[in-house]
């Protein structure tokens, strides 16, 4: 442009434009003029169209502004729903024929929509994967090209934004990698121009920041899916093993209430069968001998021992009874195991001696073989303590510790420990001809279960049996080895 000097001539011209150093009148006439202060008219027709091109301009871009908020927005709703409202500020934007938004295949894989079309009446357009869309029947060849190029993923020149008079195309990046593009193509009064180039990328930056979050979204959705799934699962298999615990608990309890009644029935015909052998035997035979001793007596002793030859008849009878009522084994399976001691105590001993059971700390359920040792050990002693102590009182203590288990069966006979120990270490040594096995039994019950057996002289003055077997150590074991009872 070829520069002027303003000289006075200009100058006159230029307020006489303006009404300056014109007649009050003058100034109204020419009133039309006021308004170019306003900036509803220009002094100069190229001033006035490059005010108004300006203007057109900022317009269009606070339109575009207005737009771009409004698909941001979106972003909360979901990567469809932002798609598509980029779309439409796309279209709306440039009042578009066409819009095409199409990912690259093996790009952001885990999320959609992969592709999505507008036309030029607002209709959307999708193959598949946008549920408001519907399916093309017929597209025109540039659009169909380019879709296909950017879902093949053979984007060439399409890498870099292209810009013509009446289309536009600009890549869509995600960590410095092209992994998709977006197009427009413009009716030919609409030319496209920089400020248009600059809407699109915003968008499609928008577009690719919405579907990697949505990506990110999905996976965090599958992850809780499947910690969910892994919880529900721990749960299932919680439950599952807290049934076969307390199945397993319950099983327990119905074998140990087994084993202490098979011991118990064991016990009574024992001793219905000691009874039977021995002590009926030997008071039939006091009575055969009492009868013949009758027949060559007096009188006087005929008739005195035709009362005791009663008295041994009514003992055989007796006898019978109890042989009888120890064939019929009671139920022991809800007793705990005191209350077996306390039943083997009346079993054992006779109606002249006087026992007692004293059970102390927490008392809960022990291993089979444990329980099963301590019942045989306690029958055996207080056979013992029946048969040959000669004793008034014996008093059976059980004593429940956090790692082991007590037994006690103390007397006021008149054994003597000592010899008693002499006997069972002579007994573990040799058979004795099959004598004082109840010791070496008691010896070898405890022994294999880890425990230690003292006799030593009772307070009660007479003997002692005490036994501790472990218990804690033996749980944790079986346990180490996969053999919990």
């Amino acid at each position: 442009m070829a520069s002027r000097t303003t000289g006075a001539d200009d100058v006159d011209d230029d307020a006489a434009e303006w009404g300056i150093g014109r007649s009050p009148g003058d100034v109204i006439a020419g009133a039309d003029h006021l308004d170019s202060l306003l900036g509803l008219h220009s002094v100069k027709g190229t001033h006035y169209a490059q005010y108004r091109g300006v203007e057109q301009r900022l317009t269009r871009v606070v339109g575009a502004l207005d737009r771009i908020s409004r698909a941001l927005v979106q972003t909360a709703e979901g990567p469809e729903t932002l798609v598509l409202s980029v779309v439409r500020a796309v279209h709306e934007h440039l009042d578009a024929e066409w819009v095409v938004f199409a990912l690259c295949d093996g790009e952001l894989e885990r999320t959609g929509p992969r592709h999505l079309m507008m036309t030029r009446d607002g209709t959307i357009l999708a193959f598949e994967g946008v549920q408001m869309a519907r399916t093309p029947s017929h597209l025109p060849d540039e659009v169909l090209n380019r879709l296909n190029d950017i879902l093949r993923n053979q984007m060439g020149q399409l890498i870099r934004p292209v810009v013509d008079d009446h289309h536009l195309h600009v890549p869509v990046h995600l960590d410095g990698e092209v992994v998709g593009g977006l197009s427009a193509w413009t009716p030919a009064h609409k030319v496209v121009d920089s400020a248009d180039l600059v809407v699109m990328r915003i968008l499609a930056r928008q577009a690719a920041v919405a579907l990697l979050n949505a990506a990110l979204l999905q996976e965090s959705r599958h992850q809780l899916e499947r910690a969910e799934a892994a919880y529900a699962q721990a749960t299932e298999q919680a439950a599952d093993l807290a049934a076969r615990n307390a199945e397993l608990e319950r099983t327990q309890r119905e074998l140990s209430a087994a084993m202490r009644q098979r011991l118990v029935t064991e016990e009574r015909e024992r001793i219905a069968r000691e009874l039977h052998d021995s002590v009926t035997q030997s008071v039939l035979s006091a009575g055969m001998q009492i009868e013949v001793c009758r027949m060559e007596s007096d009188p006087g002793t005929a008739e005195r021992l035709a009362v005791a030859g009663r008295l041994t008849r009514d003992a055989v009878d007796q006898l019978r009874s109890v042989i009888y009522a120890l064939n019929q084994s009671p139920s022991v399976s809800e007793l705990s195991l005191g209350e077996v001691l306390d039943g083997l105590c009346s079993m054992h001993m006779p109606a002249d001696l006087e026992t007692e059971v004293r059970v102390t700390g927490r008392a809960r359920d022990l291993p089979d073989d444990v329980q099963h040792a301590i019942l045989r050990i306690a029958g055996e002693a207080l056979f013992n303590t029946a048969v040959h102590a000669d004793a008034s009182t014996a008093r059976v203590a059980l004593a429940y510790g956090e790692d082991s288990i007590a037994l006690s069966v103390d007397d006021d006979g008149r054994g003597d420990p000592g010899h008693m120990r002499r006997v069972m270490r002579a007994a573990m040594l040799g058979d004795l001809a099959g004598r004082h096995r109840g010791l070496v039994n008691m010896a070898t019950r405890t022994e294999e279960l880890g425990g230690t057996l003292r006799i030593r002289r009772s307070r009660l003055s007479g003997v002692r049996i005490a036994v501790e077997i472990p218990v804690l150590d033996r749980v944790s074991t079986a346990r180490n080895t996969g053999d919990v009872r």
